[in-house]
């Protein structure tokens, strides 16, 4: 039979006896078989960011840009992947467990509604995976997992660009429920399921939304759908380009009421093989109601909306060297959402090098402009760059003029170790 290594280490120092290990192999056998199938994987994700300009305290408000990050070292967060993939059989079983330690497990915020959403700590995923033998195989989902509809991932090293977009700003990020999944080709996919809330919090419940006025019936629920359609070999250049769209409705407890999420994107290939060309659109409808406020601060019977186009393009120049862009325009009704405002542009360009093995390593600079002639700049919340032509208003002028410097400008340098 065969002994492994750290069996033989044990034995060489007398805490285990190699007959009895023997003899027990036989009962082992089963856990052993259960341990080999599951994979340990993550990464460590830093940053370094400095900001022309002074003051931080209030940056532009997209996704895991908190001011603490601001012209100073970060560690964003600690990935700990545990998982036993599903494998070819009928009746396949398996599990995700997604852990986050770090500053951006806070940001997402999904531990249960018993803890205070701190401590650097987040479980971002956890379900359990099964199949049944229905057709091709229906694949399901049951627990806590990423919501079905958006461009970039929460994996930063999964993105083209380091900082995240407005779009991904604006969509539900986790829900907790039951997903399902069929892939009817090579082609076409889909994906349904029901979830507690559209909102991150794991376990939250929209019969106990808070205030009381908001609190739905036992039976409300969340609903979600998405379809992914990709170009087969026949379309030649084209082929492997992918389009998605998807849907996701329910209660949303940070906007006090229900909300709406509809999405569209694509991942186009080219005639030219080292570049890649994407597009996203994303559409929040706030819903209005009695006794709901709108997640842009309305009042009770407002309802509110924000919709945000992207665009994207990759180029592998070399083997280890990538150029990657990204711009947006991110428009909304009512000027105090997510403190933005109504209007805003934004720019990334990203430098990516491969030098080390198993390492991510980038350059990015990003241009967030408030488009919409306010006085709040990028952030919403009165933090201005740059001087508008034409008005004598100038970086050096102190203090900034409103209406007048709307510009924010970061370098970031980016270091992902993936394990």
């Amino acid at each position: 039979m065969k002994v492994n290594k750290w069996t033989v280490g044990l034995a060489a120092v007398g805490l285990v006896s190699l007959p009895s290990v023997l003899q027990a192999e036989e009962k082992l056998s089963p856990l052993q078989t259960a341990l080999s199938s599951t994979v340990l994987s993550g990464y460590v994700n830093t940053a370094a960011r400095w900001n022309p300009g002074t003051g931080n305290a209030n940056p532009p408000a997209y996704i895991y840009n908190d001011p603490n990050k601001q012209d100073a070292f970060s560690l964003d967060v600690v990935d700990l992947t545990i998982e036993k993939p599903l494998d070819e059989a009928k009746w396949a079983a398996g599990y995700r467990v997604d852990l986050w330690f770090g500053q951006d497990a806070n940001t997402f915020s999904s531990q249960s509604p018993i803890a205070d959403g701190s401590g650097d700590f987040a479980i971002r995923q956890a379900y359990v995976a099964l199949r049944t033998p229905v057709g091709n195989g229906l694949d399901f989902k049951v627990g806590a997992f990423d919501s079905v509809v958006g461009y970039e991932s929460h994996d930063a090293g999964k993105n083209p660009n380091y900082t995240r977009s407005y779009g991904t700003t604006i969509e539900p990020h986790t829900h907790t429920g039951v997903l399902a999944s069929y892939q009817f080709s090579d082609v076409f996919t889909v994906k349904a399921g029901v979830a507690n809330t559209y909102g991150p919090m794991i376990n939250e419940n929209a019969n106990f939304a808070t205030p009381p006025a908001s609190t739905k019936a036992e039976s409300y629920k969340t609903y979600l759908a998405a379809f992914a359609l990709t170009a087969p070999e026949s379309m030649g250049a084209l082929a492997g380009s992918t389009l998605y769209g998807g849907i996701v409705n329910g209660f949303d407890q940070g906007a006090n009421g229900n909300a709406t999420s509809y999405y569209l994107g694509a991942t186009v290939a080219t005639p030219i093989k080292e570049l890649r060309v994407g597009a996203a659109f994303d559409y929040l409808d706030l819903h209005g109601g009695a006794g709901n406020d709108s997640a842009f601060g309305g009042d009770a019977n407002d309802g509110g909306y924000a919709c945000n186009f992207a665009g994207y393009v990759s180029f592998q120049a070399t083997e280890k060297l990538s150029l990657h862009a990204r711009g947006e325009y991110l428009h909304h009704n009512q000027g105090d959402f997510v403190s933005l405002p109504t209007k805003l542009i934004e720019a990334t360009a990203t430098i990516q090098y491969d030098l080390w093995q198993n390492v991510i390593s980038r350059v990015e600079f990003r241009w967030d402009h408030a488009a919409d002639g306010s006085s709040d700049g990028p952030s919403g919340n009165g933090k201005y760059y740059g001087g508008e032509p034409g008005t004598g208003i100038t970086e050096s002028s102190f203090p900034p003029t409103p209406a007048t410097l709307r510009n924010s400008f970061s370098l970031i340098a980016n270091i992902i170790y993936n394990f």
